[in-house]
């Protein structure tokens, strides 16, 4: 049975919209549900550690920010909007201390509820409220009077008005205005985490460099390697995103199309399926959780590592390059714009 749509006629602005909703940090999400909210009609307040440098940002863009803590008393709706590893110590310092009966704590993502990181207590709404898009399109969406499909979950509902509050807040930021499914903590955190993991980031990242690894070996030169590698990624994704997969082989040459589908499955074939299944099984049992965990507060030196020899993988040289001959590729500068939304 297909999954319920929420649209905009099944949710009311006024269960958050005659409360105070503080956003605690100022990073992708947090911004962009900041302003939407804002330019919805809600009273929106920023938390912000002392000397987070988002602070003159929020309180350009004509935000009230507080200290965390002080941020949490004042508020009704809790946001937080700080990286999953960080979470679990400002809930600890700063956001547990000052919870009362019948505030609501709502996050975009289930990790640190659904692998035990931050235990809350029953008198208070726990809820997820997750666009399907980063922090940046939520944003542009909205302002084009479009919005990003979302997600909503109930983890705790001790004031009976859960679901109305994330409904709410979900068409405060424009999620209602492309549709809302329901699902649970568990669900979007392992489905998500192996999406990311398996295909989205990994999986992708991993078959291009790969890719790009075997022709340069074999004697291709690597501009050649990056255009049919990394360069013509771009368009079939945006087929398939357009119109699903049987769109894009619609609108690919025959002899792409025969390649597609029998050599497709070599490649991904029954050693890559076990593997995904190995891989969704560590992220089931908190195997991965546990993992990075640990490696964060190790001090992060096999990921460091791990960002290091992509960066410095021979791809980007190449690509960096050949992106300098593209003017009609918009260039953006992606860690400059999380500098300006930091935390």
């Amino acid at each position: 049975m297909p999954a319920k749509v929420y649209t905009d006629k099944d949710a009311d602005l006024r269960s958050i919209s005659s409360k105070t909703v503080a956003v605690i940090g100022f990073g992708s999400q947090g911004h962009a549900h900041a302003l939407n909210l804002k330019e919805s009609g809600c009273n929106v307040i920023i938390g912000l550690y002392p000397k987070s440098k988002s602070r003159p940002v929020a309180t350009k863009l004509g935000f009230k920010v507080f200290d965390t803590a002080e941020a949490v008393r004042k508020a009704d709706v809790i946001m937080l909007a700080v990286p999953d590893m960080k979470q679990p110590g400002v809930y600890e310092k700063d956001v547990e201390p000052n919870l009362t009966d019948g505030k609501c704590i709502l996050f975009s993502h289930g990790f640190c509820i659904h692998y035990g990181l931050i235990k809350a207590p029953k008198n208070v709404d726990v809820i997820m409220v997750a666009p399907k898009g980063p922090g940046h399109v939520v944003r542009s969406q909205y302002k084009e009077g479009r919005g990003v499909p979302s997600l909503i979950a109930i983890h705790n509902d001790a004031t009976g008005k859960a679901k109305k509050i994330a409904l709410a807040w979900a068409k405060g930021i424009g999620g209602t205005r492309a549709g809302v499914l329901q699902t649970t903590f568990k669900e979007e955190t392992e489905t998500d985490l192996f999406g990311e993991q398996a295909v989205l980031c990994g999986g992708t990242t991993a078959l291009i460099q790969a890719g790009f690894e075997t022709l340069v070996q074999a004697g291709y030169q690597p501009e050649m390697a990056y255009f049919e590698c990394l360069h013509e990624l771009k368009l079939i994704v945006d087929l398939i995103n357009e119109s699903g997969i049987s769109g894009m082989r619609f609108s690919i040459s025959e002899t792409a199309k025969y390649g597609d589908v029998s050599r497709g499955p070599r490649i991904i074939d029954g050693q890559v399926r076990k593997k995904m299944k190995t891989i969704l099984k560590e992220i089931q049992s908190g195997k991965f959780a546990k993992e990075w965990v640990n490696e964060y507060e190790g001090g992060l030196k096999n990921y460091k590592a791990l960002m290091k020899a992509g960066e410095q993988h021979p791809i980007e040289k190449t690509g960096k390059r050949l992106r300098g001959l593209m003017p009609w590729v918009s260039k953006k500068n992606i860690k400059g714009v999380q500098a300006s939304y930091g935390s």
